[in-house]
């Protein structure tokens, strides 16, 4: 089975794509539309998707005039960071249905732990609030999994001290030199899938020469070689792109990085970016 087609089993059972599609930055209209029919076509089947993108209608255009059945796409969607309660977060919700153009959510996460604008705060007490009213959607069956982004151990613990259902998923920015072991590894002890955003770190890996010559090792782009990379270990990449070819590039996986080679992509520590981007 090409990797395009496999899935992860969350902990509910629920199967998630491997590789998905990310929406940030995709300009409301043609841009975001496009995009994302492209990568419907390409065969990519997890659109990955947020309110405060402010392209969800562009989005949901394309994913209805891919003529492709509801429930073969996993789409994903996002409590904007700044909501933390209750009656906010099941607003924001039905909004991205309709925004979307659909009736349920495969999986519904909080955006981060706190605004963009102080995302070191402390939300302990609107996380649980927002997080109750995702098992709420949850329980309705309204969404088929629940999860956040962005979480650090302590805020995952803390939902899972005040609630009931343990996040199926979350999503943090993990990318070749930058994996959050200790991180991944409370996930993995709690069944919690991490999904990787920045999964090509900004595209800063291209020119990364360890980077460069084990992806010329096995005649593959550099893209390739770090979204492989991030499937070996686990984990679900979300890459976004706009142009058409590097779509298609971004789902042409199938092959094996030898445990050898990752070692060396694992000795690869620096992190470049000016800052940590939230999304």
């Amino acid at each position: 089975m090409a990797i395009i087609d496999e899935t992860y089993t969350l902990s509910n059972g629920i199967k998630m794509p491997k590789l998905g599609f990310g929406t940030y930055q995709l300009k409301a209209g043609e841009n975001a539309y496009q995009a994302t029919l492209d990568a419907l076509k390409a065969g990519i089947r997890h659109i990955d998707s947020a309110i405060v993108y402010q392209n969800e209608k562009s989005v949901g255009q394309a994913i209805r005039d891919a003529e492709i059945p509801r429930e073969a796409i996993f789409i994903t969607s996002k409590v904007p960071p700044h909501i933390k309660n209750y009656q906010g977060t099941i607003r924001m919700f039905e909004k991205t249905l309709k925004n979307l153009g659909v009736d349920y959510l495969d999986l519904y996460i909080i955006n981060a732990p706190g605004p963009f604008h102080d995302l070191d705060g402390d939300y302990d007490t609107g996380n649980i609030e927002v997080y109750q009213a995702l098992e709420t959607l949850y329980k309705e069956k309204r969404v088929r999994a629940i999860g956040v982004s962005q979480f650090k151990i302590k805020d995952i613990q803390n939902l899972i001290d005040h609630n009931t259902v343990v996040p199926h998923v979350n999503q943090i920015s993990f990318f070749i030199g930058h994996t959050q072991a200790e991180l991944v590894d409370f996930c993995m002890r709690h069944e919690i899938q991490i999904q990787a955003f920045s999964p090509l770190a900004k595209g800063y890996l291209f020119n990364n020469p360890k980077v460069q010559t084990i992806a010329k090792k096995y005649g593959v782009h550099p893209a390739q070689m770090a979204l492989r990379y991030i499937i070996q270990k686990q984990a679900a990449p979300i890459p976004k792109a706009l142009d058409k070819a590097h779509i298609l590039t971004n789902t042409q996986l199938d092959f094996s990085i030898t445990k050898d080679d990752i070692d060396t992509l694992d000795q690869i520590s620096d992190d470049p970016r000016q800052y940590n981007d939230p999304v």
